[in-house]
């Protein structure tokens, strides 16, 4: 494989999870390209949790960069001049530009935003949205995806988007391993909202999370929200509530976003005809698969394959 050069700039009050999550899901892999480093404006940024982080990296990694990420920041505030340059000059030269969370503002600082669309962390989105006029605020979304161009929500939002990148670069498989390792949900879609009112539950007998799992195991057959609702002991009402609340979804949303993730993977792993690709993740038909493929993922099914089969 080509190498494939990420920057990940740390600004001064970096967050360190916002850090930390390009730092792990693009470190050193078998199965990737990606070769990291972290880099900053000076030898040293302190960060929100109250220690120093000292790297080798500066601004010329990013202009080297295939791909440069902007980990957030609290509170966010505008950047040095010669950052905002180099951020200014890799986005001219083509190279993929990537926020996290109050990352956002730099680039947006720095003139990357100015006609896209994109987002950034709910608390701060009304200065965002004052401050950059000239960018198309998206409230309520995991994050946004502009091509080359790329922003994500607020903190753990930023795994969502790495994934999604990943995905893009080298599959579903690769992503899917990756998310495993991370103990993370493997797909979520950009659309889904970023806040989430309810405390998000993850095990137990609070949560959903079984019945999400009995629904993974049967995504080639029928499933209905009423066959969901018997199997978690609610209500239909109360299903899509508190689904809803765990997720940032709906049950229907999410079983379909399950069954595309199915889809690529098994357009992936296997030489299955398109048809019985469809059946085996429940989607019926070729002609309803390449349906949602085409409106998801602006591809067809036998393209896409072409692309990451391994």
């Amino acid at each position: 494989m080509t190498a494939h050069r990420i920057a990940i700039l740390a600004l001064d009050e970096v967050m360190p999870l916002d850090l930390a999550i390009p730092a792990q899901i693009f470190s050193a892999r078998p199965e990737t390209p990606y070769e990291l480093t972290v880099c900053t404006f000076a030898t040293k940024v302190h960060t929100t949790g109250g220690f120093t982080v000292v790297t080798d990296g500066g601004l010329d990694q990013v202009r080297v960069a295939d791909t440069v990420i902007v980990p957030g920041s609290e509170p966010p505030r505008r950047p040095p001049e010669a950052i905002l340059a180099a951020l200014a000059e890799a986005h001219e030269r083509g190279k993929r530009m990537v926020s996290i969370c109050t990352g956002a503002f730099a680039l947006a600082a720095a003139g990357v935003l100015d006609g896209l669309h994109a987002t950034t962390h709910w608390q701060y989105i009304d200065d965002f949205e004052r401050d950059f006029p000239a960018v198309s605020v998206d409230r309520d979304v995991l994050y946004v995806d502009e091509g080359d161009v790329l922003t994500s929500a607020g903190v753990c939002c930023g795994i969502d988007l790495c994934l999604h990148i990943v995905r893009r670069d080298l599959g579903a498989v690769v992503a899917n391993r990756i998310a495993r390792g991370l103990v993370a949900a493997p797909h979520r879609e950009g659309g889904q909202a970023q806040y989430v009112p309810a405390p998000v539950a993850v095990a137990g007998d609070a949560s959903l999370s079984d019945t999400r799992e009995w629904a993974l195991q049967r995504l080639g057959e029928p499933v209905t929200l009423r066959e969901l609702a018997r199997y978690a002991g609610l209500s239909k009402r109360t299903l899509i509530r508190r689904f809803t609340e765990e997720t940032g979804t709906t049950p229907l949303q999410w079983l379909l976003d399950a069954r595309l993730g199915r889809a690529r993977e098994l357009l992936e792993t296997t030489d299955h005809p398109v048809d019985r690709v469809a059946r085996d993740c429940g989607l019926g038909t070729a002609a309803n698969l390449r349906l949602h493929f085409r409106r998801v993922l602006d591809t067809t099914p036998t393209a896409y394959r072409r692309t990451f089969k391994n």
